[in-house]
């Protein structure tokens, strides 16, 4: 399998070509285009872990799988305009924020990453999907992607709607960021207090104030 993502990091696109008998998985809605004989199969992953990504992770309820039966290439797009980044899971399962899986291949098991009810009262993806086993996963960005490499110890807080994956083991807890006031005046609320070692992926844009500046030009009824 070789893969390349061209047009990024503004609007990325991920190239895919399989040799036969090889395959790749994606969310639904999210392949552009597809060259060569190929199979395709819909399947939930499991039925429990599919009722868990739709109604905790806001993934839909099926994936798609696509299976070459000789050369074939493959083209994935995400919904949001940004870049996209793979990731090797092999030792440590990965945790990704529900809105940046874009695809995956390999012997991995994607189900719902949870970690206790802290997420039940917020929102921004602190619930997140866990992709565990050997392979790899493509994920995708509202811009563009940084990646934090935190040692033993180290720490760092991120708002919870720049973030987008981060490796199992590392410490992690939710808080609020400064007081009423600056939930109101400044935009913050919910942050991600993550402590090393390990890797994580933030993402250079955040959604609700871009759908907030673009709900200032829609035409109210």
């Amino acid at each position: 399998m070789k893969w390349e993502v061209s047009k990024g990091p503004s609007y990325s696109v991920l190239k895919v070509y399989l040799d036969p008998g090889e395959s790749v998985t994606s969310e639904p809605g999210a392949m552009v285009l597809m060259k060569g004989p190929i199979e395709i199969k819909t399947h939930t992953g499991g039925l429990g872990a599919a009722l868990k990504r739709a109604v905790f992770g806001g993934e839909s309820l099926f994936i798609n799988t696509y299976i070459a039966k000789g050369s074939s290439e493959l083209w994935f797009s995400p919904a949001l305009p940004g870049d996209i980044a793979y990731i090797e899971v092999r030792d440590r399962p990965l945790f990704i924020q529900d809105l940046s899986y874009l695809a995956h291949h390999g012997d991995l098991e994607l189900t719902i990453g949870w970690r206790g009810f802290k997420g039940i009262f917020t929102s921004g993806g602190v619930v997140w999907l866990k992709a565990e086993g050997t392979g790899g996963v493509w994920v995708n960005a509202f811009g563009g992607i940084e990646e934090v490499d935190l040692g033993v110890g180290e720490s760092i807080i991120v708002d919870n709607y720049h973030f987008v994956a981060m490796e199992e083991g590392m410490e992690w807890k939710l808080r609020k960021f400064g007081g009423i006031k600056s939930t109101i005046l400044g935009g913050e609320g919910i942050v991600i207090e993550v402590k090393g070692p390990g890797k994580l992926l933030v993402q250079t844009r955040s959604l609700p104030p871009f759908i907030q500046l673009l709900s200032k030009f829609l035409p109210r009824r």
